[in-house]
């Protein structure tokens, strides 16, 4: 069977609400389906479970939390990543938190669902963002699925999960289409993947950036070279065994992340490398530009996201 990625999140919506009757969904033109994951979702559950919400994301983050400690288990969907922002306090600050305060007498097993952002042309600076740098600064479960499977799997964990996730589903994934059995299961948070094994360099991709690895991985075969690509998956909590275990076969590390340089998963990356593991070159990584706010030309767009070339020239580079 053939699955997109957004069909993938749909399917694991379904399956969630169906099996359990404490998942419920709130959101911003969820009724519609506007972003694809909650397609037909308010037809099949109806309108008890599926709660399409006035445009105020600080109003419904609320109630999903005040649902999720009276027993419930509620996803938001975020049409861009940008939105966070409205809501930082409210999840980092009182859910991520709320356990600990409590003395573990209260849980939050509330899911941020946050479709959009990367490589999406002319969104501009307000619905461009990639934050999960900050949830995971935060020490929030914070996930980006790369394929249709891990996509499902992950989603599916985050919303059995007792704490607060925040799930990231780039734009640029939504449309990957992968070969999948009809058994699909749900994938433990913190686990990393092995796209592609080598012997040379361990390319650490986030993300989309996952394809754009792998395409530079067939394209520098022929030269010799063979890159190893490692998608973290769930960026906290980072599953740091893997890459221990992918260095100690490459020694040369590269990091691709569709996100601002500075203090940015790809500094972390390399920093716990250098400090703990075993490299025979200096890492490099490549995200966006220092303080980037995205434009709204497309061009300008593009020239400022992480590029397949630079991802070329970093691995040539390690290699020499």
């Amino acid at each position: 069977m053939r699955l997109s990625y957004t069909k993938a999140l749909n399917r694991a919506l379904t399956d969630a609400l169906t099996e359990d009757p404490a998942v419920c969904v709130f959101g911003e033109d969820i009724g519609a389906g506007m972003a694809g994951p909650t397609l037909n979702l308010l037809k099949q559950f109806g309108p008890g479970r599926i709660v399409d919400t006035p445009l105020s994301e600080q109003a419904f983050t609320s109630m999903a939390i005040g649902a999720a400690l009276t027993g419930r288990r509620p996803v938001i969907e975020f049409q861009i990543p940008s939105l966070l922002f409205l809501v930082f306090e409210q999840l980092v600050n009182q859910a991520h938190k709320f356990s600990l305060m409590t003395g573990g007498q209260a849980s939050v097993p509330l899911t941020c669902l946050v479709p959009g952002s990367g490589s999406r042309d002319g969104w501009a600076g307000q619905h461009s963002d990639h934050p999960y740098s900050l949830f995971a600064h935060a020490g929030m479960k914070t996930v980006v699925p790369a394929t249709p499977t891990d996509a499902y799997g992950l989603l599916r964990s985050a919303i059995a999960d007792p704490d607060p996730v925040v799930v990231f589903a780039p734009a640029a994934a939504m449309p990957v289409r992968e070969t999948v059995t009809w058994d699909l299961a749900p994938i433990p948070l913190g686990s990393a993947r092995i796209h592609r094994e080598g012997t040379d360099v361990t390319v650490v991709a986030v993300g989309h950036l996952v394809h754009d690895a792998l395409a530079v991985a067939e394209e520098l075969a022929p030269e010799g070279i063979s890159v190893e690509v490692l998608d973290p998956r769930t960026l906290y909590p980072f599953d740091w065994p893997a890459l221990a275990a992918s260095l100690e076969r490459t020694g040369r590390l590269v990091v691709i992340d569709d996100s601002n340089r500075s203090c940015g998963i790809g500094a972390e990356v390399l920093a716990t490398a250098a400090e703990q593991m075993r490299l025979v070159a200096p890492p490099r990584r490549i995200t966006r530009p220092d303080g980037t706010v995205l434009p709204f030309a497309p061009g300008l767009d593009r020239a400022l996201q992480p590029q397949r070339d630079q991802l070329l020239d970093a691995v040539r580079a390690v290699m020499k």
